[in-house]
């Protein structure tokens, strides 16, 4: 008989730990979006760490900036960011106030509500490519900045909550370097997934960009 996933919400107290054991702890929870037409419910199976001011690959390295000041507040925190002039990417902030450490959320199984992700994804193939990706993610989801610094650990009403569901056994657990990041930052193996999850999204190596003549 399967075991249910656990639906209790984490505890702001999981949050509250160095960025390196809540990344790959993260792996199996549930990340709940509840929107007006109903709630749609994720299985978050890839993530990226993000050590703050001991990370050159953190957008908090050289300091708190208006886009950036949610990683500085209290753990269990929601910030999102606009990247390429076209996407939105979801963190979970960890780690002790002030210090901006995040998970950068890439890749989940919509496991409910897949009929309002689909609505938000009309280009993916099929439901594993739904939240394959962080802006894939954000997009399924219906994440945006309007719910950037979202309490995720708010005991009332909150449109983004994290359950317990079921964790990851660590020899289940892949890791290497992030996707796409340059220099110094790229070497660390900070990416961590589900091993043989079919909605993981693939490596890329950071590629520079090319200046226009």
């Amino acid at each position: 008989m399967i075991t249910p996933p656990d639906r209790t919400p984490l505890p702001r107290e999981f949050f509250d730990r160095p960025v390196l054991e809540v990344a790959p702890d993260l792996l199996g929870r549930l990340l709940v979006r509840t929107t007006p037409d109903g709630p749609i419910v994720l299985r978050i199976t890839e993530v990226e760490a993000y050590d703050g001011q001991n990370d050159p690959g953190s957008h908090a390295y050289r300091g708190r900036t208006a886009r950036n000041g949610v990683m500085f507040g209290p753990p269990g925190h929601v910030y999102v960011y606009f990247t390429y002039g076209m996407w939105f990417c979801m963190n979970l902030v960890c780690g002790p106030e002030g210090w901006a450490s995040a998970v950068l959320l890439r890749a989940g199984e919509v496991t409910e509500g897949a009929e309002l992700a689909r609505k938000r994804r009309l280009s993916a193939r099929n439901d594993k490519e739904l939240a394959k990706g962080p802006a894939r993610l954000a997009t399924a989801l219906g994440v945006d900045r309007a719910l950037d610094g979202t309490d995720a650990c708010d005991a009332g009403e909150t449109p983004l909550r994290v359950l317990t569901g079921t964790p990851v056994a660590s020899d289940q657990v892949g890791s290497g370097p992030r996707t796409g990041v340059a220099g110094e930052g790229g070497v660390h193996p900070w990416r961590f997934w589900v091993a043989d999850d079919p909605t993981v999204s693939p490596y890329r190596a950071h590629v520079p960009r090319r200046r226009s003549s």
